[in-house]
């Protein structure tokens, strides 16, 4: 049995430059701030609301989990809780050139989330019944993930 993807939307998300809280004993800390985004899709629409994170951190075997919380507001005013698990990582310099401004195409590096949404009962509470992956991509100091449900 193959599941099949359902595309939810996509997501493109401004973000400040990140804050590094140095080493850990799980590796080095850093904090980004999620400033402002957009997501559109088939069935749901809106903007990302100011005040959410992604709470990085840089294993010493260079790949970054990403620990990410942030509120959707729908266009018509509905409020949806998204906490992102995910890790990206890349041979070579990749991401320095990704910092340093390059945009790359995705398949040079590996991107991948897996939101989990919290919706009100109504319209969108079918997000909180379902298991959704994303690709991602990582401009500079914007984001875009394409969202998929597994069906």
């Amino acid at each position: 049995m193959t599941p099949n993807l359902e595309f939810v939307f996509e997501l493109n998300a401004d973000l400040s430059p990140a804050m590094d809280l140095g080493p850990t004993p799980a590796g080095f800390r850093r904090i980004i701030d999620i400033v402002s985004g957009t997501f559109r899709g088939p069935l749901l629409q809106g903007v990302v609301l100011p005040g959410g994170a992604d709470w990085q951190i840089i294993r010493s075997d260079d790949v970054t989990e990403l620990h990410a919380h942030y509120i959707l507001s729908t266009d018509d005013a509905v409020l949806i809780q998204v906490n992102v698990r995910g890790l990206r990582h890349a041979r070579g310099d990749a991401l320095a050139r990704i910092e340093a401004g390059e945009i790359l195409d995705p398949s040079e590096y590996y991107f991948r989330v897996a939101p989990i949404f919290q919706a009100p009962e109504g319209r969108y509470s079918w997000l909180n019944r379902s298991i959704f992956i994303g690709l991602g991509q990582r401009m500079q100091r914007t984001i875009c993930l394409k969202v998929f449900r597994i069906a």
